[in-house]
């Protein structure tokens, strides 16, 4: 995706840039993607409105470049981590930062696991490389399980990794939804579950799943 400025050079330029996409995640997680305005992102970023079309061609444009921003923070998280602890474990170290982040930082993780459904243009032609990028991190952690002869190297990496993945995505997507419930009864009010506790079970899950059998 190409990113329009008129100001490349221009000190302060990136800060702008990034107060914009700091905004757009606000705006866009409290409101949705549909229901927001370019004018309600400028106005939270403390920009004219015709700045964001110096930066970003469309409100599409600016949700695909949030996406890209925010998963590159997410890989570079997870490939930090991952270096400081051995292949045995960063299985379960994968699953626990991911799920960590989704905790950490709602807003994001809910314009990375809701919102972004609803942009047609990423759904259809977004290439999505931070993505990819993380299922290829994803997946070399399970070859690594794998050539430890710690897990079942009958499954493709790759394909394990699509297979986690939707585990992950849908228990964020379980837990930034049970916020959302209009039931207001004393039953549903501690509907919302510990995700990082949640991570000890997904990764005994996925573990056990994948494990070798002798």
């Amino acid at each position: 995706m190409t990113v329009h400025s008129s100001e490349p050079g221009r000190a302060g330029a990136g800060d702008k840039r990034d107060r914009i996409l700091d905004a757009a995640e606000r705006i866009f997680a409290e409101h949705g993607f549909f229901a927001s305005r370019v004018a309600e992102i400028a106005r939270e970023a403390g920009v004219a409105d015709g700045t964001i079309y110096l930066y970003f061609k469309n409100k599409d444009d600016l949700l695909i470049s949030l996406f890209e921003s925010r998963m590159e923070r997410v890989n570079d998280l997870l490939a930090r981590t991952l270096a400081q602890h051995e292949p045995v474990d960063r299985l379960k170290v994968f699953i626990h930062t991911y799920l960590g982040l989704v905790r950490d930082q709602p807003a994001a993780a809910e314009v990375l696991t809701v919102e972004l459904r609803q942009s047609s243009k990423f759904m259809k032609q977004y290439a999505n490389p931070r993505f990819g990028e993380f299922l290829r991190m994803l997946a070399g952690v399970v070859a690594d399980g794998q050539a430890a002869g710690q897990l079942d190297a009958t499954i493709p990496a790759p394909v394990a990794a699509r297979m986690i993945f939707g585990l992950l995505d849908e228990m964020a997507l379980a837990w930034l939804l049970s916020d959302k419930t209009t039931d207001t009864s004393p039953q549903s009010r501690d509907k919302k579950f510990d995700i990082v506790r949640a991570a000890d079970w997904v990764g005994a899950l996925i573990t056990q799943g994948l494990e070798r059998r002798s």
